[in-house]
């Protein structure tokens, strides 16, 4: 075989490993933005000071260690008390965002509880919560607000005491032109309406954030244990941890 030609036979191999080098690098460069990005989550061990808010009696919320999922969220609101809630972070309307966590709860009387809450100021004059689930006598329930503070329900399933589930949405904010898509254990869900996305009220007021925990009037405690919500730009992101 010639010099010229062996030449050409590793200028040739060169360029195929090149090839399959950039090829690699973008593969991995899809992958990673595949994956996401993670915009906010709270920490357990920072502790409470990672929500911008708690809405507990003094000692109700804090850091537990669960034999399932290590080192969570407990929220305790007491008989007669009418809420134990964290708040975190501030939204901004016309943003797209997945939310995911794991929960499990226990109620001990026969009562509503709001254990995670898309929340709007002011209360009064606009759908106050556009996006809630609350629990009562073994179901759990999606509901959507709108801005004459008229509720849809757009999703139930039957549950336990003390039984985790994992949670996720992607939501997008606007008034009247908002979008929910939501997963219960992993799954896609459909909503009542047929869809798979729902159209509405996902914000109102000046301003909207998020709540986890327990809340409504009570004759009986409950507790709320969950794992760190995470906020991310893609549904892997958020339920990576959850």
């Amino acid at each position: 075989m010639s010099l010229l030609s062996h030449r050409r036979r590793a200028a040739a191999a060169a360029a195929a490993l090149a090839t399959v080098a950039v090829t690699c690098g973008q593969a991995s460069a899809a992958s990673a933005a595949d994956a996401g990005t993670v915009l906010w989550t709270p920490s357990t061990s920072a502790g409470p000071s990672s929500f911008k808010a708690v809405q507990c009696a003094a000692g109700d919320f804090g850091v537990v260690k669960d034999s399932v999922k290590g080192s969570v969220w407990r929220a305790f609101q007491a008989a007669g008390q009418e809420r134990c809630e964290t708040l975190s972070p501030d939204l901004k309307e016309g943003d797209t965002f997945y939310l995911g966590w794991s929960s499990k709860v226990d109620v001990k009387d026969t009562n509503s509880r709001y254990v995670f809450q898309l929340k709007c100021s002011p209360s009064t004059g606009t759908a106050n919560h556009p996006i809630e689930i609350d629990v009562l006598n073994g179901r759990v329930r999606l509901q959507e607000w709108d801005t004459a503070h008229v509720s849809h329900a757009l999703w139930t399933a039957q549950t336990t005491n003390n039984t985790w589930h994992s949670y996720a949405l992607k939501i997008r904010l606007g008034r009247t032109d908002g979008t929910i898509d939501f997963w219960f254990d992993g799954v896609k869900q459909t909503f009542t309406t047929g869809s798979g996305t729902f159209q509405g009220t996902t914000w109102d007021g000046d301003r909207n954030y998020l709540k986890w925990g327990s809340y409504h009037q009570s004759t009986g405690d409950a507790t709320n244990t969950f794992t760190s919500p995470v906020m991310a730009t893609t549904l892997e992101a958020a339920t990576a941890g959850s």
